[in-house]
């Protein structure tokens, strides 16, 4: 499976010793907001160090992360884990407005003196 969008929060890496090889982890995880008429939000890890390295993911980052979805049992509850394997920079989705037009759209006239009679058509 696959999300784009921005990278919008990257918590803390953790790590430790896994109780069951007696050999140290590390993963971090991360919040992808999605740029739909209506975003969604998205937290994923990256676990293994060597991964954390190769992404290298920061906040404001345009990516497109390819994850993985499992769910795992923890004392009589079930807990979903997006676990992303691969991750692409993408360009910026979102385009940005131009500056300024190049041909003038409306027309400039003079400010209309106090002295002068105006008509309103409006009615109200």
């Amino acid at each position: 499976m696959e999300i784009t969008g921005r990278i919008i929060v990257a918590q803390e890496p953790r790590g430790g010793i896994s109780n069951r090889t007696g050999n140290p982890w590390k993963m971090q995880e991360f919040v992808i907001e999605t740029h739909d008429q209506y975003p969604k939000k998205c937290m994923f890890s990256v676990f293994g160090e060597d991964r954390l390295r190769e992404f290298h993911l920061e906040v404001g980052e345009e990516v497109t992360v390819s994850f993985d979805i499992d769910a795992r049992e923890y004392n009589g509850r079930w807990y979903n884990d997006i676990r992303a394997w691969r991750v692409d920079r993408t360009s910026n989705a979102i385009p940005a407005a131009p500056a300024t037009p190049t041909t003038p759209t409306t027309e400039i006239t003079a400010p209309i003196s106090e002295n002068e009679d105006i008509k309103d058509d409006l009615p109200f």
